[in-house]
């Protein structure tokens, strides 16, 4: 089967293939932004508030920097208080839901993401590319479903999940030259981390369009993914399915992810 490459053009949905921390420019952390953003990214996921001596310690900017600028976010609504501490504010979710691009993405691809849900009863992600990264923008599982290692918004690697690799395989080949400079690093022993076997990997997915990822990220857990196009093949994201590995069925869920990025596919155009 002849596959055709999608091109790399700007579309609404597309985003920027090199990534964003190769571009050559001054020294963020020169600027007040630059200070900020180390503040609001030093909240991890897990996080419900931060002490301003951990704050300190994150971002290793001064304290009497962190002090008034996370007064500010506080009267802008970007941090709240808590007690002595710091968390993250609402007006932040807010301007997030605002983002065009991953709401339209989102409300088009849930639908297809519940009708695959209520087909296979398993883990239903559908990610998109930033950087070296797959960032989750809608996840549903069941009550038996995997409630870890992934959320939306989280992120983890492009080379090592099945969203990631689907993405990569129908990428130009410099993103796929960034990912290995940066370091293929093991989650588990079963993480592929020859450059030369991820091409491989690649090579097979661009062939069949179907990419799997086998207990890479975590032991017992295998993923199946296909690519996501808008019109003129452009590239969007990626859907997979999640499920023990004793339970995934390798051809049945290939079938049902490839009618739901059609339908994906035909609700963008």
């Amino acid at each position: 089967m002849t596959v055709t490459t999608p091109h790399t053009s700007t579309s609404p949905y597309s985003s920027s293939v090199i990534p964003r921390d190769t571009v050559p420019g001054p020294d963020p952390m020169n600027s007040v932004l630059g200070k900020v953003r180390p503040i609001l990214e030093a909240f991890r996921a897990e996080d419900d508030s931060l002490s301003l001596a951990e704050l300190v310690r994150r971002t290793g900017v001064a304290k009497a920097t962190v002090h008034r600028l996370a007064q500010e976010l506080v009267l802008w609504g970007l941090l709240e208080r808590a007690g002595c501490d710091y968390r993250l504010g609402l007006r932040l979710f807010e301007i997030g839901q605002r983002v065009h691009r991953q709401r339209i993405l989102r409300e088009v691809a849930q639908p297809y993401m519940e009708d695959l849900l209520l087909a296979t009863h398993e883990t239903i992600h559908f990610a998109i590319h930033d950087s070296l990264d797959v960032v989750y923008l809608e996840k549903l599982f069941p009550h038996r479903g995997l409630n870890e290692e992934s959320r939306v918004a989280g992120r983890l690697p492009l080379y090592c999940t099945a969203t990631g690799k689907a993405i990569l395989a129908f990428s130009p080949p410099a993103l796929l030259g960034a990912v290995v400079r940066n370091g293929l690093k093991p989650f588990t022993r079963h993480t592929v981390t020859s450059p030369g076997r991820l091409r491989v990997q690649l090579e097979r997915i661009r062939a069949e369009r179907i990419a799997t990822e086998a207990e890479e990220i975590r032991l017992g857990y295998t993923s199946t993914a296909v690519p996501v196009f808008s019109g003129q093949d452009t590239l969007v994201g990626a859907l997979s399915i999640t499920s023990p590995t004793y339970r995934m069925d390798p051809s049945g869920h290939a079938i049902a992810l490839r009618a739901a990025s059609l339908g994906i596919t035909r609700s963008l155009r």
